[in-house]
C-alpha cells in the first residue's frame, strides 16, 4: 500500500454540503429582493452556473466573468434586466454564511492531521472559502488553503498547482494525494500535475470520461482504507 504525507483536500462537495449551502444562499437572495425561487428558476440557474463555471476552469473566461454574469443571464430568459455585480455581491455574502458539512467530514479531518500535512486547494471566493472553514470548525487542521482568486490560476491548470506544491516544505509528488468531488477539476488537475487523486463519488455517479482516478469512495470513511 503506498504511503502518503501531503493531502490535498477540496472543499465544495468534498468535505462542504455545497448543495444545501447554495439553496440556503439562492432562498435568501431571492427574499431580499422579494422574488419567487421556483424549482425551475433554480433548476436555469444552476444550469447557467456550471456552464460557466466549466468555461472558467477550460480557461476560456475568467472567474469575474463567471460571477458578475451569472444572474444577468439567468434573469435575461424570463425577459428582465438586472444588476449583476449587485446581485452577485448579495449572494456571496449570503453564501458565506453557510458551512454545511458533509456527514463524517469533521471526523475525518480531525482524524487525519495528526498523520498528515493536510492541505486545502479550491476554486472560489477567497473571502466565502476562508469563512466557512473558519465557521465550520476546520480550518485549524490545515496547514494552508490555496484558492484560485488568490493564486491568479484555477484548478485543473497546472499553473495552479505548481504554485502550491512551490508553497509546500519538501514536496514530493510521490507522496501526494489530491482528495476531491470533480473530475474536471480535481482528478484531471491532479493527473496534470503528477500526482496521485482521489475521486469523492458520494452521489455514485457514473464516469462517462476518459478521466481515471487513481482511487474512487463513495463515502468519506473509505479513505481512511485508501490510507491504510
Amino acid at each position: 500500500m503506498k504511503k502518503y504525507k501531503t493531502l490535498l483536500f477540496d472543499l465544495d462537495d468534498t468535505l462542504f454540503d455545497f448543495q444545501a449551502t447554495e439553496d440556503m444562499a439562492l432562498q435568501k437572495l431571492f427574499n431580499a429582493y422579494q422574488l419567487e425561487l421556483t424549482p425551475q428558476i433554480k433548476a436555469d440557474y444552476k444550469k447557467i452556473n456550471d456552464q460557466l463555471w466549466k468555461a472558467y476552469e477550460e480557461d476560456q473566461m475568467d472567474r469575474d466573468e463567471v460571477v458578475n454574469t451569472r444572474f444577468s443571464r439567468l434573469f435575461e430568459l424570463y425577459g428582465v434586466q438586472v444588476n449583476g455585480i449587485e446581485l452577485q455581491n448579495s449572494y456571496m455574502s449570503y453564501l458565506s454564511e453557510g458551512h454545511h458539512l458533509i456527514h463524517g467530514a469533521v471526523e475525518l479531518i480531525q482524524s487525519l492531521h495528526t498523520q498528515y500535512n493536510l492541505y486545502v486547494v479550491t476554486n472560489g471566493s477567497s473571502f466565502s472559502q476562508f469563512k466557512r472553514l473558519e465557521d465550520s470548525g476546520l480550518a485549524p487542521y490545515f496547514l494552508n488553503v490555496f484558492v484560485s482568486e488568490d493564486t491568479g490560476y484555477q484548478k485543473p491548470m497546472k499553473e495552479f498547482f505548481d504554485h502550491v506544491f512551490s508553497q509546500i516544505k519538501n514536496f514530493k509528488h510521490n507522496d501526494a494525494l489530491i482528495i476531491g468531488d470533480s473530475l474536471s477539476a480535481d482528478i484531471t488537475g491532479g493527473w496534470r500535475a503528477g500526482i496521485d487523486t482521489c475521486w469523492v463519488n458520494l452521489q455514485r455517479k457514473e464516469n462517462n470520461t476518459k478521466v481515471i482516478p487513481t482511487y474512487e469512495i463513495t463515502r468519506l470513511d473509505e479513505l481512511h482504507t485508501i490510507l491504510g
